[in-house]
């Protein structure tokens, strides 16, 4: 019987993209006071713990994911005693801090990189990653940028190739150099002595590089020369498993803590392989984000995903974050929410640790810009068949006020037009609202154990457009069944389910007992029963 709450295990864990959260002076950018100033929303929501998206000083050429100063707070968000303020604060709820740590590059604006490249005899130099020309003078091996174009940026000043496996001014660190490995070792103490819970690790399976620096092998297949190639040597290699066990002691050294990795072109088994009670406590498998909205594909990933893990790792589900078109647009059809329902239901029944997104529980949808108006480099370069991701970082429609409640000011992204009626203080007030239906879902959870630590066990039926499984545990089980149409289904299950009561439904039902194994289903209905 687990009898203590460990927070990342049992807890639901909410992302803030905080140039999107809540402006507190006017700026037109989220700021941490205006997170603060949020935190009673978020107990009431019933979150424990809050992943802040970098907060570290940047010149933004990937908004916050190209870091100057690791051990400091960006001023366009605030002080350090805001951020201090913030964690006691959210201590007094019971929320947790996780931050985003961005470690396999800096931007080119830190102050290690700028040393570096002033000579090839500087002190950092060997804090990244330098090779000479080849002999015909081009790039020392084929290795792309994610982002387009060789990952390999020439320096006229000392007559040197860096590499940078994102933007030029991104420049990779060296993470087989003792003094980066230590230096970046101590950024995880210095916010653990703050008073953070967790860390989110950014692409960390990128941090070790071969050391040979060998071609990547090619295929036929891929829109861009990054697709065609096979990532032997820039990312995944075994060193790696070296620095995960570090990081994993500084951060066992500290109570009640976390990591969690971002696993860049990912599938479940490597995903797997890099947690353990060494390693990571746990990484992201973003196949059930980017399943569609179907059964199937839905309850593959997530069979991939247990089998992968073993039953010794404990897993997590995402749904929504800032690099992804919003569930509501990915799901939704119009203005109606009860698709989303559906889809909230299945992350918060799960075994393993749900992750929401800021405005994932009001159905915020993405909004859409003119090629003119786009501010992710990303979406400059590829549009229009990719526009970016500013569609998922739209600010937060607080209400129906100028510009959602989210700021005074002009708001660095549009708020996207249906604010008006889409909003936390319109849900707040509707009964039967996405938002409610989230808070009552959440209170659910939490009184339920069998939902947090029940096994996981596929229910079959009838009908090809509805889900059922059972989460059991200490004698108690429940059967949660989601109908994934919009259209009534009537499902006939394989036992007799007449010990079940209808305990948690988005609709109205009446009666509550059941006495046979047929069960009807209104469209997009979410219908779950407890044994008695």
């Amino acid at each position: 019987m687990k009898n203590d709450f460990v927070w990342w295990r049992d807890g639901v864990i909410y992302q803030i993209y905080p140039r999107s959260f809540k402006d507190s002076t006017g700026s037109g950018i989220g700021d941490l006071k205006g997170i603060t100033e949020k935190l009673d929303y978020l107990s009431d929501l019933g979150i424990d713990a809050i992943w802040l998206s970098p907060i570290n000083p940047s010149p933004d050429v990937d908004f916050g994911y190209d870091v100057s100063d690791y051990c400091a707070i960006d001023p366009k968000f605030g002080t350090m005693q805001d951020f201090e303020h913030l964690i006691a604060e959210a201590d007094k709820l019971g929320i947790r801090i996780v931050m985003d740590l961005v470690l396999n590059h800096t931007s080119d604006q830190h102050p290690w990189f700028k040393s570096a490249r002033r000579s090839r005899d500087d002190s950092c130099r060997d804090w990244y990653i330098w090779q000479d020309a080849d002999p015909s003078g081009k790039p020392p091996n084929n290795w792309h940028a994610v982002f387009g174009g060789s990952g390999w940026e020439w320096d006229s000043e000392t007559e040197q190739y860096y590499y940078h496996m994102f933007y030029k001014q991104q420049p990779d660190l060296n993470w087989r150099n003792p003094q980066v490995r230590n230096a970046l070792l101590e950024v995880f103490r210095f916010w653990l002595d703050k008073g953070v819970k967790g860390f989110r690790l950014d692409v960390f399976n990128m941090y070790i590089k071969d050391d040979l620096f060998r071609n990547n092998p090619t295929k036929l297949i891929g829109r861009r020369p990054f697709e065609r190639q096979i990532h032997l040597y820039d990312f995944d290699r075994p060193e790696l498993m070296g620095v995960l066990s570090d990081i994993r002691q500084v951060v066992d050294a500290y109570a009640d803590t976390y990591v969690v990795g971002e696993t860049f072109l990912g599938t479940p088994e490597k995903a797997a392989g890099y947690c353990g009670e060494e390693y990571l406590h746990a990484c992201f498998d973003f196949n059930f984000l980017e399943s569609k909205y179907k059964p199937q594909p839905l309850l593959k990933a997530i069979t991939e995903w247990e089998n992968a893990l073993g039953g010794s790792i404990w897993p997590n589900y995402v749904c929504n974050n800032h690099d992804n078109p919003r569930t509501a647009t990915r799901f939704g059809v119009g203005e109606d929410d009860e698709r989303l329902k559906v889809a909230a239901a299945l992350i918060l029944t799960l075994r393993g640790t749900p992750f929401l997104y800021y405005g994932e529980e009001i159905g915020m949808r993405d909004i859409r810009l003119k090629r003119s108006d786009i501010l992710d480099p990303i979406g400059k370069r590829y549009w229009p068949i990719y526009k970016g991701r500013d569609g998922c970082r739209a600010p937060m429609q607080w209400n129906a006020e100028k510009n959602a409640g989210f700021s005074s000011a002009t708001p660095w992204l549009p708020v996207h037009p249906d604010y008006l009626k889409r909003n936390a203080e319109n849900q707040t007030e509707e009964r039967y609202s996405l938002l409610n239906f989230y808070k009552q879902l959440l209170v659910f959870r939490k009184t339920h154990s069998a939902l947090i630590y029940g096994d996981f066990q596929v229910v079959s039926g009838n009908s090809p457009h509805v889900l059922a499984f059972k989460r059991s545990y200490a004698g108690s089980t429940i059967m949660v069944i989601l109908n994934f149409s919009d259209k009534p289904h009537e499902i006939i299950l394989p036992e007799q389910i007449a010990d079940y009561s209808i305990a948690f439904s988005s609709i109205e039902r009446t009666p509550k007992l059941l006495k046979e194994n047929s069960i009807g289903l209104s469209g997009s209905e979410v219908l779950v029963l407890v044994k008695h």
